[in-house]
């Protein structure tokens, strides 16, 4: 081989390797840290970058995109003395390399170890139940005091967050019960005012039903009450428009006696003292009838007796047919009276001895 080739081969291998340590060329969103002699220089951004072959050196590399990092579970005791693992995740972004790489050996331990730490002093003021429904609040202040601690260190927190808290097996058991035992307090609850709104909705039934029974009968009774007042109205205006004769009316009110004493609970009942006035209008209308065609009778008279019954005058004089009209007219009162009296002897012996609850008074 040529003694002169060999020099320029190894002149091109020199260039070449130099031209190589010369060129640093720095993907997106990485940092650099260059060292000259041992001694910070400065950071390389993304890139084409030329450094001093020899003299510099990269000593760190650092991604800068937002990374996460998820912790072991870490024990923490809280207010009530019970011990909780509890698990957090970590959003950070790395802002300044250069404090990243010499302000902090190594800022993840850094970072979990100082997160463990708040994290006893938070919960440490917090019962079980505080510590399970405060996430949100623990979570801010995980977040105040870690941004404030790595600010330096170049780091910025973006965001903490707690992924799981595991109270003991036991505990869980009690909450387990304890959830349980509200489920079907809920459901006692829920089924005790479901029958008390049906109750509630029967009773509100049956009183408008009892209303609107009530005012059914109501209205019936109103429109039998009118019935039965224009057919009496009518029944008074058909006597006066057609001028009935005392004599008939007289009859009609001999035949009413016997209804006196018909309803079952009547007990006492009086004798209306027009009966007499009846009997002697009924027997002057017999007589009147007899004597027509005829020569006038003597004149028959009634005298009331002392007791107010009535009775025909011994020594007056009547013809045939009227004195046997007056007969049976008395002995339909009197049959009335009787069984009038008869009904209230039985209803008296039907009740406790002793007690009067009636009279018969004619």
């Amino acid at each position: 081989m040529d003694p002169v080739v060999i020099p320029i081969l190894v002149a091109a291998i020199v260039v070449v390797f130099l031209v190589a340590a010369t060129v640093r060329i720095v993907p997106q969103a990485r940092r650099y840290n260059i060292e000259r002699f041992g001694r910070y220089r400065r950071t390389l951004q993304p890139g084409l970058n030329f450094v001093l072959p020899v003299a510099d050196r990269i000593n760190t590399k650092l991604d800068v995109r937002e990374q996460v990092y998820s912790s072991d579970p870490k024990p923490v005791i809280t207010e009530d003395n019970l011990v909780v693992n509890i698990d957090t995740v970590l959003y950070y972004q790395i802002t300044d390399p250069r404090a990243a790489a010499y302000e902090v050996a190594d800022y993840l331990h850094a970072i979990d170890q100082l997160t463990v730490t708040t994290l006893r002093n938070v919960i440490g003021s917090m019962d079980l139940e505080e510590t399970l429904t405060s996430r949100e609040e623990i979570n801010t202040r995980l977040r105040t005091v870690l941004d404030d601690a790595t600010g330096k260190w170049g780091i910025r927190v973006n965001r903490v967050e707690i992924k799981a808290i595991d109270p003991p097996h036991t505990i869980k058991e009690a909450m387990e019960k304890q959830m349980r035992a509200e489920r079907d307090k809920r459901a006692a609850i829920l089924h005790a005012e479901g029958e008390r709104q049906a109750k509630i909705l029967t009773a509100e039934g049956t009183k408008q039903k009892d209303i609107l029974e009530a005012q059914g009968t109501q209205q019936a009774m109103i429109l039998r009450a009118d019935g039965e007042a224009k057919a009496v109205e009518r029944v008074f205006q058909a006597v006066h428009r057609n001028n009935a004769d005392a004599k008939v009316l007289a009859y009609k009110y001999l035949e009413t006696l016997p209804h006196l004493a018909n309803s079952d609970n009547n007990t006492f009942w009086v004798i209306p003292g027009e009966l007499t006035e009846a009997i002697r209008t009924v027997t002057t209308a017999f007589g009147d009838k007899s004597s027509s065609g005829r020569p006038a009778p003597e004149q028959v008279d009634l005298a009331e007796s002392e007791t107010g019954t009535g009775e025909l005058e011994k020594g007056s004089t009547l013809s045939l047919d009227a004195a046997k009209a007056a007969d049976q007219v008395a002995e339909q009162a009197a049959a009335a009276v009787s069984d009038a009296k008869a009904e209230a002897e039985a209803a008296k012996t039907n009740r406790l001895p002793g007690r009067g609850d009636g009279a018969v008074s004619a």
